[in-house]
């Protein structure tokens, strides 16, 4: 039996919420919530058991709600039976919590009465109004949670960072922008931290250095600057949820991508508690030839001598750290000589071609004299005392001076001329000197044998990211030195452009040695380097063949003590270049061919499924050679081989292809003057539409083979199936619309 109204003296609890400043703006403030349910239990009649308020508590689901929670206390301890609100929503907006409330409620004999909402609970049909409302309330908040994440998503993209800005970065009309005012200690960190030095050290050597002025540096806070992703430019949001959304390249990044990378793998590497008295070349850098893992290092001291080894505890072994350094000797000078060119060089270039924002230091120059401004007026009027204010001051003095020496240095970077070409006339002149002034060379390069062992491990630090050895019997031997990704990739990025060379083996003659080999420059950018050569040494040109796949050269080499200094290939001019102009490819290719020849086939062949009378094997094989080879076929060499790479080198394929239509129709204007030719048969227009589509899907066939030869053959080919297949005219539009597509 259902009790009713009547049966039991309404004691309610007014239950008041609001969980923003909107919502009280909009008439859900908390004062009048509790006038507007006093007023309603004076109406009704119900008694005022206690009031309830959470205050900037929203009622999403698990969301805990003190007050709330102490109304549902009062009702199961029967001191209130009604639980009273203005709205729904301020209960809960949740479908799950509503229906624990509800079963609650019931399980209580208690009541929900609501002021703006006609809702009955001791009803079934009640209880079901109650759930629709409540899922059109959860359907409103989830519709607004998702339009927030869109719209986050998409500030996030412009920069709109919804964090405070970390060291290095500054917000700027919203935008996460660099902070030259402290970017150089971010950058420093991570040089430090890829350069082995842990956060601990990191941390102390800033205390000791009182860095930005703070003497307060800690190990963790140098552990999250070199976690952070916002360093290489890139933001994870919700980095600590079950669901982190990753947004690439949203800031101007601090470090490259590859230093971020690189510093994410030092961590296996860079010990917190580490501390070294002694100097080891090649520490943290070999790995075992059994499992893999970095071997660790130890020394020993016999007769005044100090001997390093490395091993690895796991599968007892041990190396010589000699016997290693004999192996690295193969190539140790050809790093060394790298090393010196690229400081002497490649570092100029790269301050030269760094866009240094110069309008950008001016600007936070003058926002520093500013804050020293407001220190000086905050000393005058109490707010400093005067120690406290020559700490402050001298802090943006300091950082003042570092931004005006920015500048400095940016203005003498103007003078630089360094250019890629540089770094190869360095190294040509460096290999000179090795041989005519190798007293001179030692001096300018510094030899591996040279350098003292704090200047050789830190060259394997900066260049080397580990080094892979083998077991072959009882002795260990080099198998691969991989260098770090930043150091490597321009290195590659200059030899694939001609500009920094590599030993190569091949044989002279009967002689067999080594070239020093890069790859093609324009024979005028060679001549301008042996010019420039030309100024130090007698130095000339001669051309040779070279066989790679034979590792051979041929050319009439005197014997005069000359030197070969380096090896360019050049465009090969020869029946072999021809031949590799027109027969080269990309490999797997020639099914996409065939799929193109199959399908124009079948489409002449399905106008009108009849095949010219008279026509024999032997008639269709010589037409074909004839079509390939002069009816047809031959202009793809013009076309596709040579006006194709020209065009797309500016346009798209498909510009590219439509713009070869107008001279290839041209070219054909003649046959319709041609008494008898079989062209007078198709008007010229339908005709240039033709071409129009031939040339979309030889210009495909091209872009995707990459062969001038099946370009050939198609166009040929597709001369001998308009001969061979009755096509009907009429139909020739719809054939052609259908292969274009």
């Amino acid at each position: 039996m259902e009790l009713s109204d009547k049966d039991v003296k309404k004691v309610a609890g007014l239950y008041m919420r609001v969980s923003t400043e909107d919502q009280a703006r909009e008439g859900f403030s908390l004062p009048e919530q509790k006038i507007r349910l006093e007023d309603y239990c004076r109406a009704k009649g119900y008694e005022i058991g206690d009031y309830y308020t959470d205050e900037g508590i929203s009622a999403k689901k698990g969301n805990y709600r003190p007050e709330f929670e102490r109304l549902k206390e009062d009702i199961k301890n029967k001191k209130i039976n009604t639980m009273l609100a203005l709205k729904q929503d301020r209960i809960t907006r949740s479908i799950f919590d509503w229906e624990n409330i509800i079963t609650f409620l019931e399980e209580n004999n208690a009541y929900l009465d609501l002021v703006n909402d006609d809702i009955n609970t001791t009803t079934s049909n009640g209880r079901m109004v109650s759930r629709i409302m409540m899922s059109v309330s959860q359907n409103e908040i989830e519709r607004t949670s998702e339009r927030t994440k869109v719209g986050l998503a998409g500030a996030i993209k412009q920069g709109h960072i919804p964090h405070q800005a970390p060291l290095g970065y500054k917000h700027e009309d919203k935008k996460l922008v660099i902070d030259e005012s402290t970017k150089d200690v971010v950058i420093r960190i991570f040089d430090l931290y890829h350069n082995g030095l842990s956060y601990q050290k990191i941390a102390s050597l800033f205390k000791k250095e009182k860095v930005l002025g703070k003497n307060n540096w800690r190990d963790n806070t140098i552990f999250h600057i070199i976690e952070n992703e916002i360093y290489k430019g890139d933001f994870v949001h919700g980095k600590r949820t079950n669901h982190p959304t990753y947004y690439p390249d949203v800031v101007e990044p601090l470090v490259s991508k590859e230093m971020w990378e690189e510093c994410q793998f030092q961590k296996k590497n860079n010990s917190r508690a580490y501390s070294r008295t002694l100097t080891y070349i090649f520490l943290q850098k070999l790995l075992c030839p059994k499992c893999g893992k970095i071997l660790g290092g130890k020394a020993s001291k016999k007769k005044g001598h100090e001997y390093f080894y490395y091993y690895c505890r796991d599968c007892k072994l041990t190396v010589k750290e000699k016997d290693v350094e004999e192996h690295f000797k193969t190539f140790v000078d050809e790093l060394t000589e790298y090393d010196s060119i690229v400081n002497q060089f490649f570092v100029p270039m790269i301050i030269k071609n760094f866009d240094e924002p110069r309008e950008n230091i001016t600007k936070e120059i003058e926002t520093q004299k500013a804050r020293l401004e407001r220190a000086k007026l905050a000393y005058v009027d109490g707010a400093f005392s005067l120690d406290d204010y020559k700490e402050k001051a001298k802090q943006i003095e300091d950082t003042i001076g570092m931004l005006q020496d920015k500048i400095t240095t940016a203005d003498k970077c103007d003078t630089f001329t360094y250019s890629a070409k540089d770094i190869l006339v360095a190294r040509d002149i460096a290999f000179l000197n090795k041989g005519i002034h190798p007293e001179e060379y030692d001096r300018q390069m510094k030899p591996w044998k040279k350098r003292t062992r704090e200047e050789k491990a830190s060259l394997i630090m900066n260049y080397v990211d580990n080094v892979e050895l083998e077991l072959v019997g009882s002795e260990y031997f080099v198998k691969c030195v991989n260098f770090r990704e930043s150091i490597a990739n321009p290195c590659n990025e200059l030899f694939k452009n001609g500009y920094i060379d590599r030993k190569q083996d091949c044989i002279f003659g009967n002689l067999i040695g080594q070239i020093r080999f890069s790859e093609y420059l324009p024979e005028e950018e060679v001549g301008e380097i042996i010019m420039r050569l030309k100024n130090y040494y007698n130095v000339s040109y001669t051309e040779a063949i070279y066989y790679v796949k034979d590792q051979v050269f041929y050319f009439n080499f005197v014997e005069d003590n000359s030197a070969i200094v380096r090896v360019f290939p050049l465009e090969d001019k020869s029946l072999k270049g021809i031949k590799e102009f027109i027969f080269n490819h990309k490999k797997g290719t020639f099914i996409y061919f065939l799929y193109f020849l199959v399908v124009y086939t079948l489409t002449f062949y399905c106008s009108t499924f009849k095949i010219v009378e008279g026509t024999t094997l032997v008639n269709s094989i010589l037409h074909a050679i004839m079509y390939i080879v002069i009816g047809g076929g031959n202009e793809e060499l013009g076309w596709r081989g040579i006006l194709q790479p020209e065009l797309e080198k500016k346009f798209s394929n498909f510009i590219t292809s439509c713009i070869i239509t107008v001279p290839w129709a041209l070219w054909h204007i003649p046959f319709w003057f041609t008494k008898g030719d079989m062209h007078q048969e198709v008007p010229f227009l339908l005709f240039v539409f033709a071409v129009f589509a031939m040339g979309i899907v030889a210009g495909a066939i091209k872009k995707t083979t990459n062969s001038v030869f099946y370009c050939v053959l198609f166009h040929g080919l597709s001369n001998l199936v308009e001969e061979v297949f009755a096509y009907d005219t009429n139909f020739y539009i719809i054939i052609y619309f259908l292969f274009m597509h």
